[in-house]
């Protein structure tokens, strides 16, 4: 058995069933859960269509590579999307159809780390220091679970208010990037729907030009945003600002479960620096991962449109409009920029509030100290919850009044 496994930590949604073990809401509520990130729009109705026209391609092996089809969509939805020059994000080289970034998240850092390259913390006599994936804190729990079986260490990066929750690479002593072989950004941010500024990725590019390192920027909520007119910038898009339209160092994450609520169709892409995506695709060969010919088709529609993408959209500002006006004078919470949370500061322990609101609403939210680890400044995520505003609009309202009633009734 391999022991890195012994090293993980319980999954939040784990921890989450155990907190609610033995508790018992009102019957006569009906349950709704706004602790996972999972859509509930609707799935385009073209989307299943093309799984229906090409069903008889299950008869066919896929390509680990992906068909000419599909990486072209990419491709010229990454050009339209992030303004980047023509021709600059070739469909041969520097992208790669994935089954969801999730999986993608974890395979790339098994393919990048290098564990058996270790330096000495200080001096040449020092022992050898492991390899360090930088991350931010909390975080989608997929980054440290890579980073711990590819024999890894983790250096968390606290998002909290101070920071607008966008992580600080200014604060990061020299001694940590020189053992940074990976730096994991999620830009908009789970759970708190922050954006990284052109700047601040500019910021990221500089520093692992400087020190040696790859950015794994995880931007599979791009397309939930808020404001129609400022779509969040990419890792790829700050690379081009700069002139850098070999996308060196730099490889972005995207996804299709949240821009077009297909979850489960599990379908995702990596796209930029050619020769890192090369060994990634060696990596991957071998991994045995390739996305079905169905699901190919199915993703190339979806690339291909965005009608759906904006009325998306449309859906989640009602929502988060509705919700806001709700609970705004009862929690406080930073108005995202982007993505599907809220992540309101709680009145109580973040894990008695999670707990006992079920007890009595019969709504699960997930505690923040579950997304996050403790570091020398505490935890960030204590005394916060995630609320993941992804069920219908008229649901996510009733989930809201329950809340304001819950938190109304703690300070009776």
């Amino acid at each position: 058995m391999n022991p890195k496994l012994d090293l993980l930590h319980p999954y939040p949604f784990e921890r989450l069933k155990a907190l609610m073990a033995g508790i018992v809401p009102p019957a006569h509520l009906s349950p709704i859960a706004l602790s996972i990130g999972e859509p509930k729009h609707q799935s385009p109705a073209f989307v299943k269509q093309a799984l229906v026209d090409s069903i008889d391609q299950i008869a066919v092996y896929p390509t680990t590579k992906g068909g000419t089809a599909l990486r072209h969509a990419i491709a010229q939805w990454c050009t339209m999307r992030f303004k980047l020059p023509e021709g600059s994000v070739d469909a041969e080289h520097n992208v790669l159809p994935v089954t969801g970034t999730r999986e993608a998240l974890f395979a790339f850092t098994q393919a990048m780390v290098n564990s058996e390259s270790k330096v000495p913390l200080q001096g040449s006599q020092a022992p050898l220091q492991s390899p360090l994936i930088v991350s931010p804190n909390p975080f989608y729990q997929i980054y440290e679970g890579a980073a711990l079986l590819a024999g890894a260490e983790l250096h968390f990066l606290d998002c909290t208010l101070d920071n607008q929750f966008i992580p600080d690479l200014s604060t990061v002593p020299a001694e940590v990037w020189e053992r940074c072989q990976l730096l994991q950004i999620c830009t908009p941010g789970n759970p708190t729907g922050a954006v990284m500024s052109i700047e601040q990725l500019q910021q990221a590019i500089k520093l692992a030009d400087q020190y040696d390192f790859i950015i794994a920027s995880d931007e599979c909520y791009s397309e939930v945003y808020l404001d129609e007119q400022s779509p969040p910038p990419g890792i790829l898009e700050a690379c081009a600002a700069m002139g850098r339209t070999d996308y060196s160092r730099c490889v972005a994450f995207h996804s299709l479960s949240k821009r077009s609520n297909l979850p489960g169709l599990r379908s995702g892409f990596v796209a930029g620096d050619a020769s890192l995506l090369g060994d990634f695709l060696r990596y991957r060969t071998y991994h045995g991962c390739a996305m079905s010919m169905t699901t190919q088709a199915a993703s190339t529609a979806a690339w291909n449109d965005e009608t759906h993408v904006i009325d998306n959209r449309r859906q989640y500002r009602e929502k988060f409009a509705a919700v806001t006006e709700i609970l705004s004078d009862v929690l406080r919470f930073p108005e995202p920029q982007a993505s599907f949370y809220l992540w309101p500061e709680t009145p109580i322990d973040d894990t008695e509030f999670a707990a006992g609101l079920f007890a009595q609403q019969n709504v699960t939210l997930l505690p923040g100290r579950y997304l996050s680890r403790d570091t020398e400044q505490g935890n960030p995520g204590k005394g916060r919850v995630r609320m993941a505003l992804v069920a219908e609009t008229d649901v996510c309202i009733e989930a809201a009044l329950r809340i304001k009633h819950y938190v109304q009734g703690l300070a009776v």
